[in-house]
């Protein structure tokens, strides 16, 4: 496949892979946000107006938003 290259290991086994992002770089977001979404599936939710308030109180968001 044009844009996709395994690298293999001593043993010839595909152990990762290069993704040209100029062919892919649309595609390669889309399964990198879905992996981030799975990895923090079970974290603690949190309102967002409790975080920009928390946020605020900390000073790392501007009062006037």
């Amino acid at each position: 496949m044009k844009g996709i290259n395994y690298v293999t290991d001593n043993k010839n086994r595909k152990v990762a892979v290069q993704i040209d992002l100029k062919i892919y770089g649309k595609l390669w977001e889309d399964f990198y946000d879905n992996m981030i979404a799975e990895q923090r599936k079970d974290e603690e939710k949190i309102p967002l107006k409790d975080l920009i308030k928390t946020l605020k109180e900390e000073g790392k968001l501007d009062e006037s938003i």
